[in-house]
């Protein structure tokens, strides 16, 4: 093996504890919550944050009120867990929770 390299198995189990489920979050162009949402995401290590804009989709606005019963952005999720909005996602924060629930493999 050269200088440098990690073994392969060892690749695995690095690439499996750095491991996060997916963010999800339904926003609008225009909002300074969801960039506020985004930002403490990003401060806690997410890298990728599937963004679905419901305002150029109604349909997904559609999908978003169906999933959630409500109508404002952002509306986050984390894996298969349903955060909340902005307000939500801080309080998880404040809580010691967010940390935990960006480390389950699959929340």
């Amino acid at each position: 093996m050269g200088k440098g390299r990690i073994p392969h198995h060892t690749e695995e189990k690095m690439s499996q504890a750095t491991a996060m489920p997916p963010v999800k979050m339904y926003a609008t162009q225009v909002c300074p919550y969801c960039v506020r949402a985004e930002q403490l995401l990003r401060m806690r290590g997410v890298t990728h944050i599937e963004k679905i804009r419901v305002d150029i989709d109604p349909a997904k606005l559609d999908e978003m009120m169906r999933l959630t019963g409500r109508r404002t952005v952002p509306q986050i999720f984390i894996g298969d867990y349903y955060v909340g909005g902005c307000d939500d996602l801080h309080a998880l924060d404040s809580e010691g929770r967010l940390a935990a629930l960006l480390s389950a493999p699959d929340a």
